[in-house]
């Protein structure tokens, strides 16, 4: 019994970690709004040590903070050029979950080299 036990305990923690790097993305993507978003939150809602999911992060090649990053500019991105949404370049960052205009408008610029206005601009032209 207890070698039964043993061996299905082993052939699950193979398939764990991919498990739970697929349940920690879909929790960003659900949270992506939240301005508190980070991998401590992310850590304590599947519930594993905030050391262990970053392990399970960089195995996949990626880091918990910058895969919520990724996901955050890519939401951004599509939003910002969206023609009916009339609402102000800084409330785009607030509405996915980064507040501060100015942090907000230097992470887009860093990763796209325009700044929010600037990329609005060249997309609606």
């Amino acid at each position: 019994m207890l070698d039964l036990l043993a061996a299905l305990l082993t052939e699950q923690a193979g398939a764990a970690p991919v498990s739970l790097v697929l349940q920690a993305q879909s929790y960003i993507d659900t949270h992506l709004s939240d301005p508190d978003l980070c991998p401590d939150s992310v850590a304590a809602a599947l519930p594993i040590s905030t050391r262990y999911l970053q392990k399970l992060f960089a195995e996949q090649g990626t880091g918990v903070a910058s895969w919520i990053r990724t996901q955050r500019l890519e939401q951004w991105r599509r939003d910002l050029p969206r023609p009916e949404l009339t609402r102000p370049v800084s409330a785009v960052g607030a509405a996915w979950g980064l507040p501060d205009a100015a942090h907000f408008s230097r992470a887009f610029k860093a990763a796209y080299g325009l700044s929010p206005r600037e990329f609005r601009a060249q997309a609606l032209s």
